[in-house]
């Protein structure tokens, strides 16, 4: 029998017949950390939820329900559930007016959009507990020579101590404003990105039939094509208020501790599980209900709005 021909060629080590095992080399590290960081915390938590945990995080004596009847039935918890509610009635509206408005704003100029956007995005990039320091200790002082009561000093108004006294709760203000500041720019760049996707056509369409430029073109056409980046805009601001801790802790705690009103979920989980008590049982229990809460508020918003269902 005659010899075969040439030998094949060796394959090469890693060759794209290794695709998989350069998947896992790019992906491996990333999907390492997800687990360690984030998926193993959660599976902790879950568990010490159901033991008595104080000042340890090692299980030591099963409760069942007990830290879950705990946590709900402490008025502070409902206090802040309250608060977010609040927190969320304020911010949530008023970053989405802001930011829909910011991003009609620029689209319209001519020049220097780009640099428009990148001045109402910077502010996205800042810390929240810089912000927040910044608004505490600059803009919202509560002595005189803080910058809004020097501007009130200079229309004749008396000083206002805006983060230690809750009547009249001026301190709203203060969080609102910070978290509108931060977040504006954000939700601009996504409205933008809504924006550049409605056709043109429908606009010329619209000028031929006699539509105004304007409130009737926005309100019959740039507005609708916008529904699923305002729906995706709203479950977003909604799953951020509920996950509100640092312009609270850092605008309202001094070196007296944390004043007992406008206590968010996530301050009051902080002080239940890293307080006095570190009961991190409760506290892991609290934080459970508040993962189911934010689920469940996301699927129902998404099914209120109808995210993903089929266009008739």
């Amino acid at each position: 029998m005659a010899a075969s021909g040439r030998a094949a060629a060796p394959r090469p080590r890693f060759g794209p017949h290794r695709r998989h095992l350069w998947f896992w080399v790019f992906t491996g590290p990333f999907v390492l950390g997800l687990a360690v960081f984030v998926y193993v915390p959660l599976v902790w938590s879950v568990t010490l939820s159901f033991f008595d945990a104080r000042n340890t995080v090692t299980p030591s004596r099963f409760v069942g329900w007990a830290n879950y009847a705990a946590v709900l039935g402490d008025p502070a918890f409902t206090s802040s559930l309250l608060t977010f509610s609040l927190f969320t009635l304020v911010v949530v509206p008023a970053t989405f007016a802001l930011s829909l408005a910011l991003a009609l704003l620029v689209s319209r100029v001519r020049r220097l959009r780009a640099f428009f956007r990148s001045v109402f995005f910077l502010p996205t990039a800042c810390s929240y507990v810089v912000a927040s320091l910044i608004w505490k200790m600059s803009v919202f002082n509560g002595v005189r020579f803080g910058l809004a009561n020097t501007v009130l000093r200079a229309f004749g108004a008396d000083p206002v101590a805006w983060l230690s006294d809750p009547h009249p709760p001026w301190y709203w203000l203060v969080i609102g404003t910070v978290r509108l500041w931060l977040q504006a720019g954000f939700y601009m760049i996504l409205f933008l990105a809504g924006l550049q996707r409605i056709p043109r056509a429908l606009y010329e369409a619209a000028a031929v039939d006699g539509a105004r430029p304007g409130w009737q073109t926005f309100r019959y056409i740039t507005f609708p094509q916008l529904r699923a980046t305002s729906v995706a805009v709203v479950l977003l601001l909604v799953i951020n208020a509920f996950q509100a801790f640092d312009e609270f802790y850092n605008l309202l705690s001094s070196a007296r501790g944390y004043p007992p009103y406008a206590r968010p979920p996530l301050v009051y989980l902080y002080y239940t599980a890293l307080g006095q008590g570190q009961d991190l049982g409760v506290g892991s229990a609290g934080a459970v209900v508040l993962a189911l809460l934010i689920a469940v508020a996301t699927v129902a918003q998404a099914r209120w709005f109808g995210l993903g269902r089929k266009e008739a």
